[in-house]
């Protein structure tokens, strides 16, 4: 069967992905984001990957698709919405509740993502008998400039991917193909001079504008970060249990944002504002059962009550020592130390008694 003409076939390509429910589609050149290796490099040699070895680990393809896959010809990137449909922020004001990224209050978007990433991909096969591969953020892959080099946004002075016709709440995912696709034209930064994404940071992880220090960054904390967090940065992960949507949401992009079209991203009841003192309890079991095709799974039992301990420890509720108090002991040692910092913090030494008069 010959293959239609490019560009006929890149709009029909579009049409079918937004059909699937995709928000945006663009395509450029495997070897489209040159300076981003260099970039990459930078944050490498600083250290600010932290605890991912992975990313120095697979370098040299992260940084230049084309020694990825070779055979590949163009690069076919997808973004799919994930908007919330209330303030992200406001459980922040609720101390004895639990703050979870939005992104993580549903289904795992990597398996929903890449389902209908998978269906596009195979119609792309029927209709042309090329040769694809597909990824949704688990592979050496930099999706963020890719996807500017495609045309769907831009990395804003938050790192995070946004669009003027997109906002920032969105997933992105790559199919890469032996067809040579009519590619878009990039797009260039619209920030300007806002500074709002910065600004709001608890933790100060931007060092300057389009950059990110990971080892200070909420999100790396509360899910790729392995063991106790210092002591200093601590407080100011205030209530966030698993994630930060500080600088999204406060990004003025997202007054143009799409809406969520996938019902499996709506934010599950149970995971708008968790209780802590319900999250502190759970054991391992308990917490697989709980968190079953959520994201939040993969962290752990261990990390997450880590995390939660944490929150209670800034919570300034003094109801809630009881529950840190029974964690002091706890067999991961994460736990047992947040749980005891927890309890210092809820549980003031008592001031030393008055020396006698006379």
């Amino acid at each position: 069967m010959p293959a239609p003409f490019p560009a006929t076939l890149k709009a029909r390509l579009r049409e079918r992905a937004l059909a699937e429910g995709f928000a945006a589609m663009g395509v450029c050149a495997p070897g489209s984001i040159a300076g981003a290796g260099a970039r990459l490099e930078r944050f490498l040699a600083l250290g600010r990957h932290g605890q991912m070895g992975w990313m120095a680990e697979r370098r040299h393809w992260r940084a230049d698709p084309t020694a990825l896959w070779p055979a590949a010809r163009s690069v076919v990137m997808l973004a799919e919405a994930y908007t919330p449909q209330e303030d992200p922020l406001a459980v922040l004001d609720r101390p004895d509740r639990g703050a979870i990224s939005v992104y993580a209050r549903n289904r795992d978007y990597h398996d929903v993502a890449k389902a209908r990433l998978k269906r596009l991909g195979r119609w792309l096969v029927a209709e042309t008998g090329c040769e694809i591969k597909v990824f949704v953020d688990t592979a050496p892959v930099m999706e963020k400039p890719l996807a500017q080099a495609a045309g769907l946004g831009w990395q804003g002075k938050h790192t995070n991917l946004l669009g003027r016709e997109l906002g920032n709440w969105v997933f992105l995912a790559a199919l890469f193909t032996t067809l040579e696709l009519p590619a878009d034209p990039p797009e260039r930064e619209h920030c300007g001079s806002c500074t709002a994404c910065l600004d709001i940071c608890p933790t100060r992880a931007f060092p300057a504008p389009f950059q990110l220090d990971a080892r200070r960054c909420i999100s790396y904390l509360t899910i790729e970060h392995c063991g106790p967090v210092e002591a200093e940065l601590r407080p100011l992960l205030g209530n966030r249990i698993y994630g930060c949507d500080d600088c999204l949401a406060v990004c003025p992009w997202n007054k143009f944002a799409v809406a969520a079209r996938e019902a499996k991203y709506a934010a599950r009841p149970d995971l708008t504002a968790p209780a802590l003192a319900d999250l502190a309890g759970l054991d391992d079991a308990a917490f697989r059962a709980r968190f079953s095709g959520s994201p939040i799974k993969r962290i752990g039992r261990d990390r997450f009550v880590r995390n939660v301990l944490y929150a209670i420890g800034n919570s300034g509720l003094p109801s809630l020592a009881p529950i840190a108090a029974g964690l002091t002991e706890d067999p991961d040692p994460a736990v047992a130390d947040a749980a005891r910092w927890a309890l210092g913090r809820l549980r003031p030494p008592l001031d030393p008694p008055e020396p006698p008069q006379g």
